[in-house]
């Protein structure tokens, strides 16, 4: 049996990844008090006739013993059992958007707090969770039919092809994505946003690939980004990683960033069965 245990601030989208894998064929299990979580598994691995099977289970704010997090992951790692932790996390502005959308109490607001504060007094209640994360989204940018396409090509994909290794391009001008593992900054090459045919257009298009690949600063960053992952890919795995993101950045987010991801996307796809190639400055503007 292998145990998702889903986590992450209110108006992150837990409930949306948490339906995601119940349709996956996940036995799911909604704020679930830490205190049960070693009792649920061991009724799952041994009682006769309990379901057996990948299991998920939300752990949120609302309940008690997150202190106690920590510790009970530790026991389930020590019986052997294959877990791991997705965190799902927004932009303060976000969650505070969400909130005020759906006109849903957030469970820490009272007479005394606000949402703002809420949110904040959040954030301290679930570190214990969140510093333990082996996969993190930020889904401040998603629609919910994106968030559900992450979850199923980063959770539910890998069960079967290994390490996820997601390539995503982004812009400098609106920020590093939170949930970067490794960040390449490709603003020292060539840009081709000061070639006016060139501006327009994207790193998915065929005048600016062929125009970046001519560029010897590019190759060479490509080698040298394709060496150290290389070298060092292979350690996290040996570590029990399941999930890496490979942020590349550029000063828009248009062509050198969307080049590279690609580029290395394509390379590494030989290597790994779930390579996953996204372009967040790319889809805004779509």
């Amino acid at each position: 049996m292998k145990l998702t245990i889903i986590s992450g601030r209110s108006g992150s989208g837990k409930s949306t990844a948490l339906s995601t894998l119940e349709d996956a064929g996940y036995h799911c299990v909604d704020n679930l008090p830490v205190g049960l979580l070693q009792s649920l598994v061991d009724q799952a691995l041994h009682v006769p006739g309990a379901r057996k099977g990948n299991m998920a289970v939300c752990i949120d704010a609302r309940t008690t013993g997150l202190e106690r997090f920590p510790e009970i992951l530790s026991a389930l790692y020590e019986a052997g059992l294959e877990c791991q932790v997705i965190y799902l996390d927004a932009s303060n502005a976000t969650l505070v958007r969400r909130a005020s959308e759906t006109r849903r109490r957030h469970p820490l607001t009272d007479a005394q707090t606000d949402l703002p504060q809420a949110i904040e007094a959040e954030t301290e209640l679930l570190a214990h969770i969140a510093g333990l994360a082996d996969l993190r989204i930020d889904t401040s940018d998603f629609l919910a039919q994106e968030l559900i396409e992450s979850v199923r090509d980063r959770v539910v994909a890998p069960d079967q092809a290994g390490l996820s290794l997601l390539f995503r391009s982004f812009g400098y001008r609106f920020g590093v994505p939170p949930d970067s593992d490794m960040v390449f900054d490709l603003r020292c090459l060539p840009n081709p946003n000061w070639v006016p045919d060139l501006r327009p257009l994207t790193g998915l298009d065929e005048r600016v690939r062929a125009h970046l690949s001519g560029e010897a600063p590019v190759t060479g960053m490509f080698e040298d980004i394709a060496g150290h992952l290389h070298t060092w890919l292979p350690r996290f795995e040996d570590n029990n990683r399941a999930y890496v993101t490979v942020s590349l950045g550029c000063t828009g987010g248009q062509h050198r960033s969307v080049y590279m991801a690609e580029r290395l996307g394509l390379h590494f796809a030989d290597r790994y069965a779930n390579v996953l190639v996204r372009h967040r400055e790319l889809r805004m503007r779509a």
